[in-house]
């Protein structure tokens, strides 16, 4: 008992001490061992440890390459970077832009409106001071004959209304000079053929008759009807520009011995002399070319006559107030009413 009650760790003989063991240091480290973890001192049966075997090299983790559809998905835009929003915002955006131009020409249209009413307005409050000055037609000032109309399309016509008015003057002044070309024309045949001297007389007579009747009897009352929307001179000017067109057609068929240089009597000239014939037929196409316009510009006014909403009770209120309102008729109308009592009171 008292053997085993000694310390374990004192000195001890060498073969109490398994360090000391011989056949332990009796073995050579050798180079098949590059470690020691794998052997064990403790090992009482003797066998020498086993050889040393490296573990396996373990590859680099790879890193996961992102899917073909990853790739090709859109990258996410910087905050500086505008934003794009596709086709339908393109189409958004041009239909805001075309939205916003024709705001912007509606807006222009109106400013010139109420430029032009404006300037209406400060001519109408100078009252007589500031008297228009007739300026058709433009006559020399050293001409004893003065202007007798004034006219100023671009202030005193409503802007959606001035390219038609300026289209049924320009086809005034086409008509005219046809005329004057029609003159031209039975005078040539009349130096060829003297039996036509009545055609001559007549067409000096369409010259001088339907030059400035035209203008009195079917342009100023348009003008006057879209320049303050007057339903009677409206209907004035159907009336009057309907015959128009019917002696435009006249003119243009040309039945010989009425003064016109129509298709038929340029055929007829043909046999007389041909350089004759040719001119008179240069006179028919502008002939026709006169009343196909004014057809045409006959249903343009009517369509906008309807869009105006003039109408026939409108006419009579207005031819009603015209003639009541007439200084001379109201006085002749009160001297035959004086004149109808007093013959009725006397016996």
């Amino acid at each position: 008992m008292a053997q085993r009650d000694l310390n374990p760790f004192a000195e001890a003989t060498d073969m109490d001490n398994p360090f000391q063991d011989p056949a332990v240091l009796s073995q050579k480290p050798s180079s098949q061992y590059a470690t020691l973890d794998v052997y064990n001192p403790f090992d009482n049966q003797g066998r020498p440890p086993p050889p040393y075997q490296p573990q396996p090299a373990v590859p680099p983790a790879s890193v996961p390459q992102p899917p073909a559809e990853a790739s090709q998905l859109p990258r996410k835009p910087s905050p500086t970077e505008p934003k794009n929003y596709g086709s339908y915002g393109s189409q958004e955006a041009t239909a805001a832009k075309a939205d916003l131009l024709r705001q912007q020409e509606e807006l222009n249209r109106k400013a010139a409106e109420l430029d032009r009413r404006e300037r209406e307005l400060q001519n109408a409050a100078l009252g007589s001071a500031a008297v228009r000055q007739n300026n058709w037609p433009p006559l020399p000032s050293f001409c004893p004959v003065q202007p007798c109309f004034y006219q100023d399309i671009s202030v005193e016509i409503p802007q959606e209304f001035q390219k038609t008015v300026s289209t049924m003057y320009y086809l005034w002044m086409f008509s005219s000079a046809t005329l004057f070309l029609n003159f031209l024309a039975s005078l040539a045949w009349f130096c060829v053929d003297s039996s036509v001297g009545s055609g001559f007389g007549l067409s000096i007579l369409w010259a001088l008759l339907f030059t400035p009747c035209s203008f009195v009897c079917w342009y100023r009352p348009l003008y006057k009807a879209v320049r303050s929307d007057s339903s009677f001179n409206f209907f004035v000017f159907f009336f009057i520009f309907f015959v128009q067109d019917i002696v435009y057609v006249l003119q243009a068929i040309g039945i010989p011995g009425w003064g016109f240089s129509g298709w038929i009597a340029s055929l007829s000239a043909i046999k007389r002399n041909v350089a004759v014939a040719v001119i008179m037929m240069a006179v028919s196409l502008f002939f026709t070319a006169t009343s196909v316009l004014g057809i045409i510009m006959l249903k343009k006014i009517h369509s906008m006559y309807r869009r105006t909403g003039a109408s026939f009770q409108k006419a009579q209120e207005e031819f009603a107030t015209g003639v009541f309102s007439n200084q001379a008729v109201r006085t002749a109308a009160a001297s035959a009413a004086s004149g109808a009592a007093r013959s009725t009171l006397q016996p």
